[in-house]
């Protein structure tokens, strides 16, 4: 690859972009910053603006940072899909849909007002190109692979991105970032939804919901013979394979197992009512090979921190396909990501919409 090339590294502030950028400078690129604003309370700005945001105080990596507002954009694309989720009876992953409809947006964006031929993440995964194809992987960091948020990236995306920091573990970056004088070295990783407050996604949807909580308080809580055994605070406010906090008492700990918006029922059961071999899956991306169209053998995982397990996709004649476990899914939620791999290489994935209820023998 000509290392003259120009790329835009998207900027968070935090320690894995920084890093990101200062190696591709390292290699000789040229490198711009872009930090993509998405909580401004004013909507989109369409030009770029010079940003504060300092990488690195080392007099070789001193690389220019701007800026993109894109609080509109992520306000429509990210939060409105989240509270309908949400108030859907789902359980939303707003970091994975704002990768693809976000933060890839405004990198390709920021990518064309500066001329830039790639665009490149602090993310912990690998692309490569071969059989006429872009292929993505696992990061080599287990504790860090970030694969599984990235399925919704099509093959034009992954054709002009770049991820520096792939072949790398979480203490090889900080070691970097030192070295690289990166003023983020030591800052300590945020695990909750930007936009959310102390990560208390009940507090948030109350006060961003007008008069939500008095709409769907004191719905029936029913157990596994459809009896009503209690009521609850309203079914937005639990999770499935939630145990503490649903209000009522039995001989034996119950979890939410189902919810029911439309009629504002959260259905419990045992620890085994949880499990589930049988899904299914819509909004389909292919990413490492052509949409099957037989039974297709795989691994697959349900949500982020889940392990892989082997599994049968299964083409459906709507677009979807349904996913059979060789071992049974615990917890699984609709609205999560079900994303296929075969070894490490992610395959493709999918929202998972529905669970295929096993008839007893």
């Amino acid at each position: 690859m000509n290392r003259q090339k120009n790329i835009v590294v998207g900027i968070s502030g935090g320690v894995d972009s920084a890093v990101a950028a200062c190696l591709l400078a390292r290699e000789g690129y040229t490198v711009t910053g872009l930090n993509i604003r998405v909580l401004d309370a004013v909507d989109n700005h369409p030009l770029l603006q010079p940003s504060p945001l300092v990488i690195s105080d080392h007099p070789d990596y001193r690389i220019p940072v701007f800026s993109l507002n894109l609080s509109g954009r992520f306000r429509d694309e990210v939060i409105s899909y989240f509270q309908e989720d949400y108030l859907g009876g789902k359980t939303p992953n707003p970091c994975m849909v704002c990768n693809k409809k976000v933060k890839w947006f405004g990198l390709v964006e920021g990518a064309k007002l500066l001329g830039a031929d790639y665009v490149a993440t602090g993310h912990y995964a690998v692309t490569e190109f071969s059989e006429d194809r872009y292929r993505l992987y696992k990061g080599a960091d287990p504790e860090k692979d970030q694969s599984y948020f990235l399925w919704m990236l099509t093959q034009e995306d992954l054709s002009r991105t770049l991820f520096p920091l792939g072949k790398l573990t979480k203490p090889e970056v900080r070691a970097l970032a030192r070295s690289f004088g990166v003023k983020a070295a030591e800052k300590k990783e945020s695990q909750e939804i930007c936009f959310v407050p102390q990560d208390d996604y009940c507090s948030y949807l109350k006060n961003a919901v007008p008069g939500l909580a008095d709409q769907v308080a004191g719905g029936d809580v029913v157990d596994e013979e459809g009896r009503i055994i209690g009521k609850h605070q309203g079914y937005p406010f639990y999770t499935i394979g939630q145990r503490r906090g649903l209000g009522v008492s039995a001989k034996e700990a119950l979890y939410v197992n189902a919810l029911d918006p439309e009629h504002n029922r959260i259905h419990v059961g045992k620890k085994s009512s949880l499990e589930s071999r049988k899904i299914l899956v819509t909004g389909l991306n292919w990413t490492g090979i052509e949409k099957p169209c037989t039974p297709l053998k795989a691994s697959a995982k349900i949500r982020y921190r889940d392990a892989q397990t082997p599994c049968t996709i299964e083409p459906m004649r709507d677009e979807s396909v349904s996913i059979t476990f060789e071992i049974p899914k615990n917890a699984v939620a609709s609205g999560q990501a079900a994303v296929f791999y075969r070894n490490d290489e992610l395959l493709g994935g999918g929202f998972i919409s529905g669970i295929v209820k096993e008839i007893p023998q």
